[in-house]
Formats: structure tokens, sequence, C-alpha cells
């Protein structure tokens, strides 16, 4: 028995009639993202209403092998955002960092990445990309690691098969 097993619950959940239905189906079903149904299964079990299990936060997390801040975060978000906050994953803005291509600068890269490679090149390395977008002046800075990325996400590696630049070749009949 931990400390944060022992601690008074700040946020206590109690679930209307409609949104116990909502997540007894949504765990019924099991066609929904994970993250999803492990957040709709943990309110279930959390939920202190007269038809709920009211279980701790340490229960739960033992029984659904989740640590018991994702618990206590969980009660947390329903209390100060709501039922449909909890279910919703939203990305920070604070936390990510902006995008280094953006749809123009990206699509210079791809156009640059399916272009001839420089002189004594027999193609393009990252290494290369990494250089030439920055003296195109297509981006301020990049490391080679974010273009093999960018290049992976579209599809747009050269000796990727299915990029678009060729047809499939035809299978023989087995």
């Amino acid at each position: 028995m931990g400390a944060k097993e022992i601690a008074v619950k700040r946020y206590v959940v109690k679930l209307n009639g409609e949104e116990r239905e909502r997540l007894d189906t949504m765990v019924r079903m099991g066609k929904h993202p994970a993250r999803q149904l492990t957040k709709a299964r943990i309110l279930l079990k959390a939920d202190a209403s007269e038809a709920g299990e009211a279980w701790s936060d340490g229960q739960i997390a033992t029984a659904l092998d989740i640590s018991i801040d994702t618990v206590a975060r969980t009660r947390q978000r329903l209390v100060e955002e709501g039922f449909d906050a909890v279910l919703i994953h939203k990305h920070s803005a604070a936390s990510a960092r902006p995008r280094i291509f953006d749809g123009a600068a990206e699509a210079k890269l791809i156009a640059l990445a399916c272009s001839k490679p420089p002189k004594g090149r027999a193609r393009w390395t990252l290494r290369l990309l990494e250089e030439a977008v920055v003296e195109l002046n297509i981006v301020d800075r990049v490391s080679d690691n974010t273009i093999g990325r960018t290049l992976k996400k579209t599809r747009s590696n050269p000796i990727c098969s299915g990029n678009g630049s060729s047809r499939p070749t035809p299978t023989l009949p087995s």
C-alpha cells in the first residue's frame, strides 16, 4: 500500500445513467482506440453513483494494469473538464514542437528528393538533402533525421516501393 493509494480522493466520479450506458457500450463493442477504452474502464470502475462500483485508485490500477497516476488524472479531468474531455485525446499546443516542414516546404523537399541528384552522385542522401534545403532557403535549419521522417511519412523515398513514381511490376501467375 503506497501513500498515493491511501490519499483522500479529491475528485469523485459520479456518472449518470446515460454516461454509464455510453461507456458500457463503448467497452462492449471494443471498436475504439485503446486509450479511449482504458479511460472508459477507469470511469466505470471509479463511478461512485448507486450503479457504480466505487473502486479505489489502487484497485483500478491493479485490475487494468495501469499506473495510479493515470487513474487520478482521469478522475481529475472528468471533474474539471467534463465527460467528453476525458474520452477525447487532445495534444497540448504548448508542449508540441512547431513543425519544421509546413505543406509548401514539404512539397519542395519532395520535389527536390525526386529530382536528379547533384553532379558526381548516384542518388540523394539524407545529408545531401539536409544541405540542399538549407541552401535553397526552404527551411532555416533541419536535421537529416527530420528529412528522413518527412519523406517516410509521405512515402516519397525514391527506393520505396509504391511511392507512385513507377507502376508495380506484374507478377507471374503461379
